[in-house]
C-alpha cells in the first residue's frame, strides 16, 4: 500500500514562485528587516499618549490640618488604652503620638511652616486627652463603671484626677509629644 505523496511547493501560495512581494505579509506583521519591537523615533512613544500623572496633593495647609486633628484623635484613643491597660505613663508612647500627628500633618500637607506648629499644639492636647482616657479605662476597671459613662458624663471629675495625680513626668511627656509632632511635621514635609 502506497501512501500519498504531497505535491511540491506550498499547498497554500498562490502559485507564483519565491518570496511574498516586498512590503507585504500575510501575518500582519511589519516587513521582513523591521522590529516591530524596536525603539521609537527620539521622542515618540511606541504605545501611543499617556496622560500626566496627576499632581501629589501637597502643600494644602486646610488638608494637613484635618489630617493632623483625625490623627490626634486617633493616637489620643490608642495612647489612653494603652495606658489604661497597663496603668502607668509611658513615654515613648507620647513621642510616638506627637510623631503620628506631625508626620499626617506634613505628608498631607507639605512644607509650609505652619503646619509643624499646628502639630504641636494638637499633640499637646491628643496626649493630655489621651492621659484622660487612661485615667477613665482605669477606673472603669476600677470601679466596674462603663468607660463611656466615665469619659462623657464625669469629664470634669476626669479632668479633677488628672490635676491631683500630674507630676513633672506629666509635662515632659507632653513636651516630648509636641517636640516629636514639630519634627514629624518637619520631616514629612521636606521629604518627596
Amino acid at each position: 500500500m502506497s501512501q500519498p505523496v504531497p505535491p511540491p511547493g506550498n499547498p497554500y501560495s498562490d502559485g507564483t514562485p519565491g518570496q511574498q512581494p516586498a512590503g507585504q505579509n500575510p501575518y500582519g506583521q511589519p516587513p521582513v528587516g523591521q522590529n516591530p519591537y524596536g525603539q521609537a523615533p527620539a521622542g515618540q512613544n511606541p504605545f501611543g499618549a499617556y496622560p500626566p500623572a496627576p499632581a501629589p496633593r501637597r502643600n494644602n495647609v486646610g488638608l494637613g490640618i484635618l489630617t493632623a486633628v483625625v490623627a490626634a484623635l486617633v493616637t489620643a484613643g490608642i495612647y489612653g488604652a494603652i495606658l489604661g491597660g497597663i496603668e502607668a505613663e509611658i513615654g515613648w508612647a507620647a513621642v510616638g503620638v506627637g510623631f503620628a500627628v506631625g508626620f499626617a500633618a506634613g505628608k498631607v500637607g507639605g512644607n509650609n511652616p505652619v503646619l509643624p506648629v499646628v502639630s504641636a499644639i494638637l499633640s499637646l492636647g491628643a496626649v493630655y486627652l489621651g492621659q484622660l482616657v487612661g485615667i477613665a479605662v482605669f477606673a472603669s476597671k476600677e470601679f466596674g463603671a462603663s468607660f463611656t459613662q466615665l469619659f462623657f458624663e464625669e469629664f470634669g471629675m476626669l479632668t479633677e484626677a488628672w490635676s491631683e495625680a500630674k507630676d513633672p513626668l506629666t509635662f515632659l511627656f507632653l513636651a516630648l509629644g509636641a517636640v516629636a509632632a514639630f519634627s514629624g511635621a518637619k520631616k514629612a514635609g521636606a521629604s518627596d
